[in-house]
Order: structure tokens, then sequence, then C-alpha cells
């Protein structure tokens, strides 16, 4: 009977503990749940703009260099690079979240931001059709907009798999091999491989990527390029004067030898456009197939 107590003792103990701990428990759930979104600062162009595209602006505060679009978006405060944030600049907008797209930076400004007491959350970023829904799903339940969130879905989705589909139509033996330069420096060209945006936004168009045999972006050797034979050179628009000249193009002696460079088909997009993976990745594809096949 003194061992059956003990146990009994024991057990109700345990029961107790887990008893107290339970509203603890769903309070932090509640919490979550209910994070006040009044005053939000937003990271990541592909997370402004599907915060816009939910009709949920109302709530921003503030954005990042990278978030523009739509024209809106400018009129916002300014707080930085994604790349480059400075959690001073960001705290003193006094958000009350923060909602940054994964790759966000650098990892000490996280550290600072995450330690705040404002919440701070992260959206998944993956350069396929699944990884936009994902991202439209996740913005929209952290500002409790789910029903929003489905709808966009749907019609999202339904503009990626038709645009998906026409390109898939096109045999693979007529698809152009496509070079994305992300810059030229010094001669040097650096390139996208895969894993990127840019190679995301190639395969999504029924493209090849030309270099597509090494992860990230690097710099090219001539003979690289030269073997890659790329029929199309992309590139995205900038607005800072730094883009590399089509004539530094023609002149670059690797690339002249390709097929892009010998019929100057050299593409520029807009770089959120092209690369931002939000609601209008769609149009995007759009966009290069027709410059690159025709309308």
């Amino acid at each position: 009977m003194r061992s059956e107590s003990r146990g009994m003792i024991r057990w109700t103990a345990v029961l107790t503990a887990a008893v107290v701990a339970l509203p603890l428990t769903f309070a932090s759930a509640a919490n979550a749940e209910q994070m006040d979104t009044t005053r939000l600062v937003s990271v990541g162009g592909d997370v402004t703009e599907i915060i816009f595209a939910l009709g949920e602006q109302d709530r921003l505060i503030a954005r990042d260099t990278t978030s523009m679009y739509p024209e809106a978006a400018l009129k916002l405060p300014d707080v930085g690079y994604m790349r480059a944030l400075s959690p001073e600049g960001i705290l003193a907008m006094n958000p009350t979240a923060i909602i940054a797209v994964e790759g966000s930076g650098p990892p000490e400004a996280l550290t600072v931001l995450k330690s705040a007491s404002v919440p701070f959350e992260t959206v998944p970023n993956a350069y396929t059709r699944d990884g936009i829904l994902a991202k439209i799903d996740k913005v929209g339940s952290l500002l409790g907009r789910e029903e929003k969130a489905k709808a966009l879905e749907a019609k999202v989705s339904a503009d990626l798999d038709a645009v998906i589909a026409d390109a898939e139509k096109r045999p693979e033996g007529e698809r152009k091999r496509v070079l994305f330069i992300l810059s030229m420096q010094g001669g040097k060209i650096m390139a996208s491989g895969t894993g990127t945006a840019a190679d995301g936004i190639i395969k999504l168009s029924g493209l090849v990527n030309a270099v597509g045999n090494f992860p990230g972006y690097k710099p090219l050797t001539d003979e690289a390029i030269v073997e890659a034979k790329p029929d199309v050179i992309l590139m995205m628009n900038r607005g800072d004067g730094a883009s590399t000249k089509n004539d530094d193009l023609l002149k670059q002696p690797a690339l002249a030898l390709t097929p892009a460079v010998q019929n100057k088909a050299i593409i520029r997009m807009d770089g959120l456009h092209l690369l931002g993976f939000g609601p209008r990745t769609a149009s995007a594809v759009r966009e290069l197939n027709a410059a690159i096949y025709g309308s």
C-alpha cells in the first residue's frame, strides 16, 4: 500500500504540473494568433506586394528598399535594404510587428530584432509555384486574413498554372538557353546557377538555364561562357545607374562568341517583377516568354 501511495502521489504531482502548464500553453498560442499587426514593418518586396494584394496595406508603417511595388508602397518610410537591415532604424518606427522574408539579414541584425519585445515573423521563400502560394498563406495567417489569402492563392495558382502549361507545350528542342547575368565587373561575368530566383523564373518559363551546373551565383570563366552557348542574356533593370550596358556585353570577348550576343538577344526586366516570386510572377513569365519568342 505504501508503494501504491507513493505512486499515486507522483502521478498527482505530474498531473497537477500539466494542468498548471495548460493555461500558459493556451495563452501562448492565443498570443501568436492575436499578434498585433496594426503598425507593421514589412521586409521583402514580395511580402509587401502580398500585403497590398490582400488589401491590408493600411497596417504598414514602413517597408524595406526592395519593396517598390505597388507605387503606393514608395510613400512609406524606407528602413533599408533587406540584407543590410539596421535594427535601430526599424525599432525607431515603433512597430507592433515585423514580417520579413526568409533571407533577410544580416544575422546579427535579426538576432537583435528577434530579441526585442516586438514580434518578428519570417516568411519562407522558395522559388517555385508552391513557394509563392506558401508565402501568401503565411502572410494571410499572420494578418488574420486567412479567407482573403485563400482567395488570392486561388487566383494566383490559376494564373501560374496557365502560364506553366503554355510553357510546357513548347518542344524541348525549341527551348532557349538563358544566361542570367547579375553583374559584370572587371570583365568578369557573375551568373546564376541553380537554387536562385533567376534559376526559378527560368524554369517556370520553360526555358533552360545555360549554366545550371553549379549552385548560387559565381563568376564565369571565358571557357564556361563559350561552352554555355546561351541563346538569350537576361538581366535586371537597375535604377541606380550601375547597370552593365549592352555595349559592354557586346565587347566582352567570350560573350561575343555566343549566339545571344551575335543576335543581340539581350533582355532586361524589372528586378522585383522578374525575381520577386510574388502575386505577379505569372505576369513576369508571360513578359519573359513574349520577349524571347514573340507575342
